[in-house]
């Protein structure tokens, strides 16, 4: 029987740093107030398109598991924010590390790195494949309507990116649970696409919509209950679990949920105060930094689990193996930005505020 390890994983954060503080500047708000309501100091403002902090976050990702491109099997790419939708932004990384298998996008927004996780190591399992690569990749200020509160404070941009491996050795993925609960689907969303009038500028105001109580209560609900669901299937409880690494939306989310599954506060992974939501990226950056943190050891059994639009939701149960440092180290960067957080998104914030003092 085949099992399927993560053997490699790599992450990719733009320089510019767009703090609360900074966020103050142009709207009614306080870094306490972000702070106590969400758990977020600070997030990354992009200068490159998606697909860039992909590559990069892909070539440490095979570097870490001592592979080149050319071995791969597979790319999946989670991202809800690509540069292009023709074709999709899979075969711009493809190209960039020299691969030359299948390669697609998912959108299944903030839980799509676990279900990209999930359906690769099932092909891992069944034989398909043997070396897949998973990528969550989010430029999610691209989608923000900066005079917009409510969702200004949340989001940030970056890519995390693992290599799942066939191996003989017990362990890797045990289990995964995905859904879907379309009765959230308008809690949560982004107008862009095919139903846009390209013919009428006002539809390009395609900026995310968030109804925070119902995602706070469907979220728990959804994470929570998949949780339980892969637990059970594995024959395990939640006491055989030693980590967790849930998806970093709210820091509120993620105490209650952890509350409520009695897992000890100290066994679960929270980083969304340097990074903001990061979706489809939140998961595998948080690989990375408990990695370097020293907070996954070889042998753990991890839990991790997401929301996300749609209303989606996924839990992945893994056994890590039994190395935790790269077999190597690439030295890919994103290109230098000469523009601070603030000059970057400038032009948004003064469309938007603009905008909303001058309605039609």
């Amino acid at each position: 029987m085949q099992y399927a390890h993560i053997t490699g994983w790599g992450k990719s954060v733009p320089p510019a740093t767009l703090t609360n503080e900074d966020l103050a500047t142009f709207m009614e708000t306080t870094d306490e107030w972000i702070k106590t309501r969400t758990g977020i100091s600070k997030r990354n403002i992009s200068h490159v398109n998606t697909s860039e902090m992909a590559s990069v976050a892909a070539k440490h990702a095979l570097a870490a598991a001592g592979i080149d491109g050319c071995e791969l099997d597979l790319i999946i790419l989670a991202t809800a924010s690509p540069d292009t939708l023709i074709p999709n932004i899979a075969s711009k990384v493809q190209a960039d590390i020299g691969a030359t298998c299948g390669a697609f996008d998912i959108n299944a927004a903030c839980s799509g790195f676990l279900y990209g996780v999930g359906l690769a190591s099932s092909m891992i399992k069944s034989g398909q494949s043997k070396k897949i690569l998973i990528i969550g990749a989010e430029r999610l200020s691209f989608y923000l309507d900066w005079s917009r509160r409510e969702t200004a404070v949340l989001f940030g941009d970056g890519a995390g990116a693992v290599v799942l491996e066939a191996s003989n050795q017990p362990g890797g993925v045990l289990g995964y649970e995905i859904n879907n609960d379309p009765e959230g689907r308008d809690i949560l969303k982004s107008d862009f696409g095919s139903k846009m009038d390209r013919l009428d500028t006002d539809s390009l105001d395609f900026y995310i919509h968030i109804n925070g109580q119902d995602v706070f209560k469907r979220a728990i609900h959804g994470m929570g209950s998949l949780s339980n669901t892969v637990l059970e299937k594995c024959g395990m409880s939640i006491d055989d679990v030693d980590f967790v690494i849930p998806h970093q939306a709210n820091e509120r989310i993620i105490d209650t949920l952890i509350s409520r599954m009695k897992i000890p506060k100290e066994k679960a992974f929270v980083n969304i105060a340097d990074y903001g939501n990061t979706s489809a990226a939140t998961i595998p950056i948080a690989i990375c930094d408990a990695l370097s943190q020293g907070k996954i050891v070889p042998g753990q059994t991890i839990l991790s689990c997401a929301f996300g639009a749609g209303l989606t939701s996924a839990a992945v149960l893994f056994k890590w193996g039994e190395r935790i440092t790269p077999i190597s180290v690439s030295d890919a960067n994103l290109p230098p930005c000469d523009k601070t957080a603030l000059e970057l998104i400038k032009p948004a914030v003064d469309y938007f505020f603009n905008k909303a003092n001058n309605p039609k």
